[in-house]
């Protein structure tokens, strides 16, 4: 399987609104409940205007369009990972789904990932 880098740096954060966001930012996931509107951008996108933050994200993705019959795929990253002390936060959308580690386990969490086999890209 191939997981592609993404070479930015991503911001998770909440807020009250979206109005100081630019929808037009390249890329972003947003979230909400009933409890709370949640936000992951490239840092450089992120609101000025956030009840909570948490910076330093770096990301990578898992390459094609996942069919919705596979099972497993992130649950098996995910635990390669916990296996090695690296914390992750996913997001979904249709076609596929992207891992978030803090930059400070980005690299060694791609290695950890090269090594069980995956192909970085």
């Amino acid at each position: 399987m191939e997981l592609e880098k993404i070479e930015h740096e991503f911001t998770i954060c909440k807020v009250e609104s979206l109005s100081g966001f630019d929808l037009r930012s390249a890329s972003y996931f947003i979230g909400k409940t009933d409890e709370e509107l949640s936000l992951v951008c490239r840092t450089a996108d992120t609101p000025a205007e956030t009840t909570a933050r948490s910076d330093g994200w770096r990301a990578f993705r898992i390459r094609g369009v996942l069919d919705f019959s596979l099972t497993g795929i992130l649950a098996r990253l995910s635990g390669i990972l916990a296996e090695h002390g690296i914390g992750i936060f996913a997001v979904s959308t249709f076609n596929t789904d992207t891992i978030l580690v803090k930059e400070e386990n980005y690299e060694r969490a791609l290695r950890v990932l090269a090594s069980e086999g995956y192909t970085i890209l």
